[in-house]
């Protein structure tokens, strides 16, 4: 690669990004991670209003996170596999356009007011975002000393948090103030029905429309500078292997990375999606749509500060501890918000975001570390995990219907539990390794 005036060469495991991604690559990336967590959000503000306008169940309203965690099931691994043989950047690039796409199908799911084609947006859209995450989570690793990719990529991560804070207030001004409840459904004739909620559908459309020409801005920015990151095969500086890389499970590191990311997504996403209607309940705030809106951007407001928080911290305190105490706190602080009501229940709830802050990057990080060339690979798989966001909701959301919202929130608490095993015997694991290292430079 051509170096600019004044690179040095770039380190051996970089993965080809030398000192020139260092100096203008990761502020790009930042700008990446801002821009997808800005629509991601978008779908915790697009499920209420299904939910009323199309006279969903809780469980049937889930499915609207189900449709886009799924999309990480099917498409990460190919993405792993693609993104190992077209490069990073490429991988952006068809992520970008793929996520476009997405945002795109938005119109005509709005013109024909059908809630299946509204969950085939979500899912197309969610498709390449997760070949985004393929490609950006290890290129983000690879910037920088492998000892503090886990506070790189909380960085990043934090810009993720600015989008999914400053996404749910444009939301609720753009889509939740707009929308008004269709009265009385079951009186309206069939044809009278279909055509209020494709005018009432027709508001959702805007937001990811102007998202899809964001998009499209990117993706050519990306290709115009693909270069920054050497992954040509003549010069040995291609990512890795082809494959989808699934002996890598038998990794117990990438393995288990992998469930302690499924269980965090699910419990994340759960929490999110259930949140405005949880704020709604008459014993914990009795708000309205609009203001829990707002509340909601306080959640991932939360997780914004604490990943500006944590990408420091990392840097002086084991991984592991970090990841664990945080573990415990989310499950806390949800214990606490189910057993309790009025503002104490919405305060405890919405600071979970907080704790959550640096749980995802710290997860992916200790699951690909050590991959090498594989990394793509190992990436994919892990993002197969992000599927839990598919899961988990859909479970919580049956309890909810079945018990209650506050009860429901056992199903997140269980998830965190098992984070938090996970992170210490992680850390218990570093400390023995560590300890084997210095009694063999001993004797």
């Amino acid at each position: 690669m051509a170096m600019m005036p004044g690179a040095s060469s770039p380190p051996a495991d970089d993965g080809g990004a030398g000192s020139v991604g260092h100096a203008y690559l990761l502020p790009c990336m930042l700008a990446l991670f801002f821009t997808w967590g800005f629509a991601t959000v978008l779908v915790d503000i697009v499920t209420p209003k299904l939910k009323s306008l199309f006279e969903l169940s809780y469980t049937e309203a889930t499915l609207t996170q189900f449709c886009f965690f799924f999309a990480y099931a099917v498409i990460s691994l190919p993405a792993g596999a693609l993104v190992g043989r077209i490069g990073y950047m490429r991988g952006l690039v068809v992520g970008l356009l793929v996520m476009a796409c997405g945002c795109l199908t938005f119109a005509p799911a709005a013109r024909m007011g059908l809630f299946p084609v509204f969950l085939l947006a979500l899912f197309v859209m969610a498709s390449g975002i997760a070949i985004l995450q393929v490609a950006a989570n290890p290129l983000v690793t690879k910037l920088g000393p492998a000892a503090q990719a886990p506070s790189r990529l909380t960085l990043a991560q934090t810009f993720n948090s600015l989008g999914t804070t400053v996404g749910p207030a444009v939301g609720a001004w753009a889509i939740l103030s707009h929308v008004s409840e269709i009265k009385d459904p079951g009186a309206m004739a069939p044809a009278a029905l279909a055509a209020a909620r494709q005018a009432e559908g027709a508001v959702l459309q805007w937001p990811f429309l102007i998202i899809a020409a964001g998009l499209g801005v990117l993706a050519v920015f990306f290709w115009s500078v693909r270069a920054w990151v050497t992954e040509d095969a003549r010069n040995g500086t291609r990512t890795e292997t082809h494959g989808l890389g699934l002996d890598l499970l038998k990794r117990p590191k990438l393995a288990l990375g992998a469930l302690a990311l499924f269980l965090y997504v699910g419990a994340e996403v759960a929490i999110g999606t259930l949140m405005v209607s949880y704020l709604e309940q008459p014993r914990v705030l009795g708000a309205s749509a609009e203001e829990a809106g707002h509340f909601l951007s306080l959640y991932w407001g939360g997780a914004l500060l604490g990943r500006i928080v944590g990408s420091v911290v990392l840097r002086y305190v084991r991984a592991g501890f970090v990841l664990g105490c945080c573990a415990l706190a989310s499950g806390a602080l949800a214990t606490i918000s189910g057993l309790s009501s009025g503002m104490l229940a919405a305060v405890a709830l919405i600071v979970v975001g907080l704790s959550n802050a640096v749980m995802f990057p710290t997860i992916f990080a200790m699951a690909i570390d050590g991959l090498g060339k594989r990394t793509a690979q190992g990436a994919g798989i892990v993002c197969v995990a992000i599927v839990g966001g598919a899961v988990v909701p859909v479970v919580t959301g049956y309890l909810a219907d079945t018990v209650g919202l506050s009860l429901a929130l056992a199903a997140p608490v269980v998830c965190y539990l098992c984070i938090a095993g996970y992170a210490f015997a992680n850390l218990r694991e570093a400390r023995a390794n560590e300890r084997r290292v210095l009694e063999a430079q001993a004797v």
